[in-house]
């Protein structure tokens, strides 16, 4: 298993898509503490935020990255702060799509996070019951069959992020 700047090297690494499916209410990422309190005040969330230079540092060498976050309104305080994050995504070059289980049911999906890159290594994403990140699980080739079916899956009932924040805000 993967963790830390081992999992992060993958994104230096992938030659031409990254996707990732989520399916966490919180994700409990250190590093992000100090945003999310900010968020939460409604201060200023900095240059970054309009921008996120982390995408922008893939797309910008032709990387295309996507995801699909399926979710369930109401919106945990953790998901405010993400899907607020998620224009500045956008606007670096991800496509982010949106599933709500409360609005539309999707059976076949699984119950767990995954990185597909390239459409030929798949991670499966584990974290502590408090969303810490744990380790990424680099599994074996005869399941891609199955986790490009959970990608085509996803983006065939996932709506735009922006159908669905002008929904809801």
């Amino acid at each position: 298993m993967l963790g830390g700047e081992d999992f992060g090297r993958l994104f230096d690494a992938f030659e031409r898509t990254a996707f990732r499916l989520e399916t966490l209410a919180e994700y409990d990422v250190e590093e992000e503490w100090a945003e999310i309190a900010r968020f939460l005040a409604g201060e200023d969330m900095g240059p970054g935020w309009d921008d996120n230079p982390w995408v922008r540092s893939m797309t910008d060498k032709g990387k295309s990255v996507s995801r699909v976050h399926v979710l369930r309104s109401p919106l945990t305080a953790y998901l405010r702060y993400e899907l607020a994050a998620y224009p500045g995504n956008i606007r670096a070059g991800e496509s982010v799509g949106i599933i709500d289980l409360a609005e539309q049911a999707v059976a076949g999906l699984p119950d767990h996070d995954f990185w597909l890159f390239d459409d030929r290594d798949v991670y499966r994403m584990h974290y502590t019951p408090a969303g810490a990140f744990v380790g990424g699980e680099l599994l074996p080739a005869d399941r891609l069959t199955e986790y490009r079916g959970y990608r085509t899956l996803a983006l065939a009932h996932a709506v735009p992020f922006a159908s669905y924040w002008e929904r809801h805000n």
